[in-house]
């Protein structure tokens, strides 16, 4: 069984934030939690760097009737990246397209509006990426956090975790759209990522909104 190595999201923040602060300095760099989860683990982290601290909301365009299989990923600023490959081979037309995109750009918006408010993003255009999760089982949302990351026009993407899956872990350093991966643990014992910490209470919305607006 996985042994439990933090005691929370912000006791492996503070972690994460030791470490990175050791591999700076960290110029222009901003502190993307993906919500919910990732959120907690990203402000002690945007605290020791003194960097800006923001949400990377992403959603996954799955399949229409394999929907774990991503055929692409959207994010805010009408950014769309697709697989063409997984498009060809599944035979998805432009109109199931379409249709999962609406679909998943109206819970995306829902969900920038309840986590920022009419705060606008900050600009990634030429800066460093760090983005941060509570941890990684299979990678998928963190290569879509990624490509969407560069395609917000973002110079560098590091990808910081407490702990992932040994394999996804493997597979997110070859991972083109990420140029550093920084992770605390990666277990061979790993089953899911709550296995790592004593509390894994889900994060609610308003903890992220009240996260957010304190760094502004």
């Amino acid at each position: 069984m996985t042994q439990r190595v933090f005691e929370d999201r912000r006791d492996a923040g503070r972690r994460l934030a030791h470490l990175l602060e050791e591999r700076g300095p960290w110029p222009g760099v901003v502190v993307l939690g993906l919500p919910r989860g990732g959120v907690p683990v990203a402000a002690p982290i945007a605290e020791a760097l003194e960097a800006p601290l923001d949400v990377l909301v992403v959603r996954k365009l799955g399949l229409p009737h394999h929907e774990e299989v991503a055929m692409g990923a959207i994010g805010e600023q009408g950014v769309r990246v697709v697989n063409e490959q997984v498009l060809r081979f599944e035979l998805v037309d432009d109109r199931s397209l379409a249709a999962v995109e609406r679909r998943e750009r109206a819970e995306l918006e829902a969900r920038i509006r309840r986590f920022r408010g009419d705060a606008p993003p900050v600009d990634l255009a030429g800066r460093t990426a760090l983005l941060v999760d509570d941890g990684v089982a299979t990678g998928a949302t963190a290569k879509a956090a990624s490509l969407v990351a560069r395609a917000l026009g973002a110079a560098s993407v590091v990808l910081a975790v407490p702990v992932a899956s040994p394999d996804a872990a493997i597979d997110l350093v070859a991972w083109p759209a990420v140029d550093e991966l920084v992770c605390l643990a990666t277990p061979a014992g790993f089953m899911a990522v709550g296995q790592s910490y004593l509390d894994f209470t889900q994060t609610t919305d308003a903890e992220v909104q009240a996260l957010l607006a304190a760094h502004r």
